[in-house]
């Protein structure tokens, strides 16, 4: 066993962390960028363009209510997906500290908590509409591919 230890990702096997922000491909328009930055503050990305081999990961915090309602529209892939909102008061989390409505095959959900969403390949979405923003929650996605392909950000 190596007796090194390396300071984040430097070594050999350092490339397989990522901490810095790898540009996300190109899904969206310059208007759809500009109103996601001004709700949101996307942390770390990963992909198979990012870290070969990896499939994708999305982190973001959401702070405030977006100016577009519903931010995203149902939608579907041909992956699994797994999505989550965490509230962000360490003495309550479960508290989401915000309101917002989502979909899932259509049938719409009120959540007020710390939420973990999985999505089965071919079901349909994500219709996102915040309500409410009293704090900052923490917000990620994974997809079971190589890349995050159509859906959220195509409208």
């Amino acid at each position: 066993m190596d007796e090194k230890v390396y300071l984040n990702n430097e070594g050999e096997y350092g490339k397989y962390i990522i901490q810095t922000l790898q540009t996300p491909p190109n899904m969206y328009t310059p208007e759809f960028a500009k109103m996601y930055e001004a709700f949101s503050h996307r942390i770390l990305w990963m992909d198979g363009n990012v870290v070969p081999g990896a499939f994708q990961m999305n982190t973001a915090w959401y702070y405030a209510v977006p100016e577009r309602d519903p931010v995203f529209e149902e939608h579907v892939h041909d992956y699994d997906e797994l999505i989550g909102f965490f509230g962000s008061d360490p003495e309550n989390p479960y508290d989401l500290g915000a309101e917002m409505e989502v979909t899932i095959n259509g049938e719409r959900h009120l959540l007020n908590k710390s939420s973990l969403i999985f999505a089965p390949a071919g079901m349909p979405h994500m219709r996102i509409s915040i309500k409410r923003v009293d704090r900052p929650m923490f917000h990620f996605s994974v997809v079971m591919n190589p890349e995050y392909k159509g859906g959220a950000y195509e409208k």
